[in-house]
């Protein structure tokens, strides 16, 4: 122990000197450690089994002592986690105070335990705010993409990292920018939708908010990009399975997200659990090296999804032992293993029987170490436990939530105008699973919250009316289990209330009777006769077969429906599902998304017209399971429609409707410069034709009439939220250029071809109110 103070106590050494440049102070760290120091710095272990809690009192375990000293770890992860898989809870866990004295203890050991005195970095979920106790929780991704708001996402990204930060957490998990192609799928709740584009704006607004103008700022965190690449379109919606693309569609679709945010900054890539075309993306030297590093320049480190690496050998048997898993992982670029079970020994015998080189080792370690040194935790280790508990879910932070999830919110149907609710209401039936539910509204990805901390829809609805209406609530029937169902009483009491708000759709809550993988996935398990079924429809692991209701929740709204009262319905779920008789049947439909904690609140603005709606789908909702994929900007040629119905979904991407009305006019295009340097200015005019003030989301998508590869039917290039007054104009302009007129040639280059394109303007990729050309010469 002796020599651990005495060279930790050494400042003239010079990775110890804060002026010296940071490669130097790498590269003189890492000629002082040994093979065994080295391996330990690239495991990034379960962070909450690290600390042991007595009463108020928080210190490091004898789990995280033994780590440091015999396994030399220089990460950990989800150390302030809590959910059922972690089995943290409200009363185990750790709040934000506690959280804060937590870090620092473990900081503090290591330090003062260790012969070199490397702080540790710890890394937190952070997809919709950090999955912690006590911090403010916003909507989850996709959401937060339905505000079409890059600003408002980048603003919340900021508060996300300030929480995590002020506990003592430096890497934020997050943004996930897998496209979301296959609804089945158990995660597209925590993407931004089906379009390279938008998930790209809203990629490099949450890098931007996440790590800021400094990482060393004391306020911001490491932004991790997940999950390196196309894990969002797994065959049948299976997660973590193989994926089919060509290298076309790969470039052209799912890696622009990746790069968008690379170039905006980001100093983390995580690799997915899939494959592609036979090759495991953990294992992938092509995307990691040769496409993440040396065509866009990454200069940060890449993790691995927890427990990928050893999925090399038991999931994807493309290695025959553990230690070819180490080895094909780190030739191919992973620098830093999650969980701690993929390098560790199997790494160290590795590299000692000469499979992997010193050199490939010690280049992984730079990149670890050189993050270290750049967010300053050598100077600045410890973070101060009361402004934490100060700072971390303040109310300015909830005011945010409210803001996010309100701007989420999209109006999917409104006939005859049942929406806004007038005030002059005097009885008001709110019905439904989701109606005063917590946990379904959060989302996975979230830690226990205080029922205080979280508005329901129906206390949202209370807090509105106050004394003013008669607010009378029954559940109904579960998410999925249907033998509580009420819907005998749902429908007597909307039949004495002048308006039914039925709160309806899925959930991603856990609870602590699910089972997990070892990849923290839950498991779907059969039910034994008489047990009570979950609620848990979607969030990691729960793929669905089809997409309709699922229970007795169909079953309820028409037995509300056929009372004659007026019926809103409300959606909060994380994907979409079957809404085909609700469409035909129910005159208002808003959906939600996962609100978050302040979704009560946001949802009941929308609902009485406190703020009028501007959320637009950043997904398509299918008619069917049998017509996907169904997303919007699928190739040339168009579909035509089934024998059985349309081909088109029930709700185009970008779709979502006002409280006002806006007119579209004035189209111009000025197309300037050549093939090689091209310009193109689209400038037109949009009025508010109502008396009623709102925000209108532009969109713009262009359509190249004749390229040498086939091309999507339509691509959005830009948009842009806009407040117009009633009775107002705004111009509205946008400037194209190279990146928004390429194709991927034949050859695989990207070059700009010749010829005509077609731009269209309007509300959504359905609803198009514009049409004009231009020509590259």
């Amino acid at each position: 122990m002796g020599a651990a103070c005495n060279v930790f106590g050494q400042e003239s050494v010079l990775y110890k000197q804060a002026n010296v440049p940071t490669a130097q102070r790498v590269e003189d760290l890492l000629s002082r450690m040994t093979l065994e120091e080295k391996v330990g710095q690239l495991s990034t272990l379960l962070g909450w089994k690290m600390y042991q809690k007595d009463g108020e009192e928080v210190t490091v375990s004898k789990a995280f002592e033994e780590a440091v000293q015999e396994r030399h770890i220089g990460m950990l992860w989800a150390t302030l986690r809590a959910d059922p898989w972690t089995q943290k809870t409200l009363t185990n866990g750790l709040n934000p105070r506690q959280a804060a004295v937590a870090t620092n203890a473990m900081q503090k050991y290591v330090l003062e335990n260790t012969r070199l005195g490397i702080p540790m970095m710890m890394a937190e979920e952070c997809p919709h705010g950090h999955m912690a106790i006590g911090t403010t929780v916003f909507p989850t991704s996709i959401g937060q993409a339905a505000t079409w708001n890059p600003a408002l996402i980048e603003e919340m990204a900021a508060t996300i990292a300030l929480e995590a930060r002020l506990q003592g957490g430096h890497i934020g998990y997050g943004p996930v920018l897998d496209l979301a192609r296959e609804p089945r799928w158990s995660r597209v709740e925590e993407t931004y939708g089906e379009d390279p584009y938008l998930n790209s704006q809203m990629g490099i607004a949450m890098v931007k908010g996440f790590q800021g103008e400094s990482i060393a700022s004391g306020e911001n965190v490491i932004s991790t990009l997940k999950h390196f690449t196309a894990y969002g379109v797994p065959e049948g919606g299976h997660n973590g399975t193989s994926v089919s693309i060509g290298q076309r569609e790969l470039h052209e679709s799912y890696l622009p997200p990746f790069k968008s945010a690379v170039k905006a900054g980001a100093l983390s890539v995580m690799t997915a659990y899939n494959s592609i075309d036979g090759i495991p993306c953990t294992s992938n030297g092509y995307l990691l090296n040769t496409v993440l590093r040396d065509d866009w320049g990454f200069d940060g480190f890449v993790v691995s999804d927890l427990g990928s690496i050893s999925g090399l050998k038991g999931s994807h048997h493309v290695a025959a032992t553990s230690e070819d898993a180490a080895k094909l992982a780190i030739d191919a670029g992973v620098d830093s293993d999650l969980g701690g079970y993929g390098f560790d020994t199997y790494l160290l015998e590795a590299i000692k029987s000469g499979k992997v080189s010193q050199a490939v080792l010690d280049q992984a370690v730079r990149r670890v170490l050189k993050v270290k040194f750049e967010m300053g935790l050598f100077e600045n280790p410890y973070v101060d436990p009361q402004k934490a508990a100060r700072e971390v879910r303040s109310s300015s932070h909830v005011a945010l939530a409210r803001k996010v999830a309100r701007e989420g919110v999209v109006l999917l149907k409104n006939e005859k105008n049942v929406l806004p609710l007038g005030k002059d209401l005097k009885s008001i039936a709110v019905i439904g699973p989701n109606a005063d539910n917590t946990y379904n509204q959060l989302g996975d990805y979230t830690a226990p919250q205080p029922d205080e901390n979280v508005v329901t829809v129906l206390e949202g609805i209370q807090n509105k009316v106050g004394n003013t209406a008669k607010v009378e609530y029954i559940k109904g029937c579960a998410i999925r289990d249907t033998t509580q169902s009420q819907i005998t009483a749902a429908a007597s009491l909307a039949a004495r209330s002048e308006v039914a708000v039925v709160v309806l759709g899925g959930s991603s809550a856990r609870d602590f009777d699910t089972e997990y993988e070892e990849t923290a996935a839950a498991k779907v398990s059969e039910v034994g006769e008489g047990e009570v079924i979950s609620d848990m429809e979607s969030g990691e692991g729960f793929d669905r077969m089809t997409l309709d209701l699922l229970g007795d929740q169909l079953k309820l709204v028409k037995a509300v429906q056929q009372t004659g009262t007026p019926v809103v319905v409300v959606l909060i779920k994380g994907r979409p599902l079957n809404l085909n008789w609700i469409d035909e049947n129910v005159p208002a439909i808003v959906d939600a998304w996962y609100p978050g904690q302040e979704g009560g609140n946001a949802i009941a603005d929308v609902l009485f017209g406190d703020y009028n709606p501007s959320g637009r789908l950043t997904i398509s909702v299918p008619r069917s399971v049998g017509q996907l994929p169904v997303f919007y900007n699928y190739r040339n040629p168009q579909r035509h429609d089934y024998v059985e119905g349309s081909a088109a979904p029930l709700y185009a991407f970008g779709h979502g409707l006002s409280y006002a009305d806006f007119a579209y006019s004035n189209l111009e295009i000025a197309a300037s410069g050549n093939a090689q340097s091209p310009a193109v200015k689209v400038q037109f005019e949009v009025k508010n034709i109502s008396n009623v003030d709102g925000e209108e989301v532009v969109q713009l998508y262009l359509k190249d009439m004749v390229s040498s590869t086939v091309r999507p039917l339509m691509t959005l290039r830009r948009f842009e939220k806009v407040m117009i007054p009633a009775g107002e104009s705004r111009k509205v302009s946008f400037l194209l250029g190279a990146e928004d007129l390429r194709v991927l040639g034949q050859d695989m280059d990207w070059l700009i071809e010749t010829g005509d394109f077609q731009v269209l303007v309007g509300r959504s990729s359905r609803d198009i109110r514009l049409e004009g050309k231009f020509g590259m010469e």
